[in-house]
């Protein structure tokens, strides 16, 4: 039962994340990548316990077809990530 309700909170023990909030963010991925529209996006809040992580981050996977998915990590949670947050991703 404990992973029922694992499972219903999301991943790692944090809320599932809002719908709106997540088709927000992969809109503005794919606004920002200008990448066809087959392209794929998941978009998940991640809690880190490990020293060097910033606590709650924004990972967008981004699955282009013929591609290596990638990952952009956005070291916000999913209501704050901005335009600008996930260019300065590409850039790392």
């Amino acid at each position: 039962m404990a992973l029922f309700g694992a499972f219903l909170r999301g991943s790692f023990g944090l809320p599932k994340p809002d719908k709106q909030a997540v088709d927000r963010v992969k809109d503005l991925a794919r606004a920002v990548l200008q990448t066809p529209p087959d392209t794929a996006f998941a978009v998940n809040e991640i809690a880190c316990n490990d020293p060097g992580c910033p606590g709650i981050e924004t990972v967008i996977l981004v699955m282009e077809p013929g591609k290596k998915t990638r990952a952009l990590k956005v070291a916000k949670v999913l209501d704050e990530v901005m335009e600008q947050d996930i260019l300065a991703a590409l850039d790392r």
